[in-house]
């Protein structure tokens, strides 16, 4: 479950150039302990190669598509031109993580004083098969424990390995910003305002921040601070319904620009 022994045909890999010959690259694929894999020289690039070794050179660092494993021949075709750029960044960044996955997980084996493959064994597999990657599970935890207790996680291996992941991760977090419009006539008008901001900026989450700040009559800035942005817009969009439906009802009304200019 930690490793597998060959990569799957469509999977993209990291790897490192070993050797470049006039008909191809031999790559070390860095996932995958003493496997190679080779990118024949109409792989390397699109159009017409006069010399491979414009493209491609010895201890690069590429990202390559699987396009054919034998696994009775130890042989895996790669192609490099059919990663585009995108894909590059992501699934280096994704290596990357599961690099540092890997070695906070010893660290935390370390600190329980186990084999790393005991601890695998024991609860890191399916620290795996839940959170989807080491490095994934450790951001979870840095986020919140309680979600692995709510996921059936315990045992004394925990607070190790909470105390890792708060030491080591730095949990993201986004801001979204937008623009109110809040009318109430009347004689009562800027108290109905001031309800309807106490009312919208109350989150449903304990690490959602919504912060409204005046900006002249009747304009109000919304700030939304969250772990992401689906969460931040959601909060977002229920705090301008808030106010909104609270005007309404006091012979008012919300006004709202989601982009604005800082």
């Amino acid at each position: 479950m930690r490793e597998k022994e060959y990569p799957d045909e469509g999977d993209l890999v990291v790897g490192t150039v070993v050797e470049v010959q006039n008909f191809g690259a031999m790559v070390s694929l860095d996932e995958f302990q003493g496997k190679q894999g080779f990118i024949h020289i109409s792989e390397v690039a699109t159009g017409w190669i006069k010399r491979i070794r414009n493209f491609i050179r010895e201890r690069q660092k590429v990202v390559c598509k699987v396009l054919a494993v034998d696994r009775n021949k130890q042989h895996i075709d790669l192609s490099l031109k059919r990663v585009n750029e995108h894909q590059r960044r992501e699934k280096i960044q994704e290596w990357k993580n599961n690099q540092k996955g890997k070695k906070l997980f010893e660290m935390v084996a370390l600190g329980l004083g186990k084999p790393v493959d005991e601890c695998y064994n024991e609860f890191g597999d399916a620290l795996i098969k839940t959170y989807g990657s080491m490095f994934a599970a450790f951001e979870e935890c840095a986020y919140d424990v309680n979600t692995f207790k709510k996921d059936g996680f315990s045992g004394e291996w925990l607070n190790k390995f909470e105390g890792v992941a708060k030491d080591s991760i730095v949990v993201p977090f986004v801001q979204i910003k937008g623009m109110l419009n809040l009318f109430a006539w009347g004689p009562d008008g800027i108290d109905y305002i001031r309800a309807a901001l106490d009312i919208a900026d109350k989150s449903e989450y304990e690490d959602v921040t919504i912060k409204l700040s005046y900006i002249g009559a009747p304009r109000y800035m919304i700030t939304v601070k969250a772990p992401d942005y689906k969460v931040a817009e959601d909060q977002m969009k229920k705090a301008v319904e808030k106010a909104a439906m609270y005007l309404k009802k006091h012979n008012g009304k919300c006004e709202f620009q989601r982009e604005i200019e800082e």
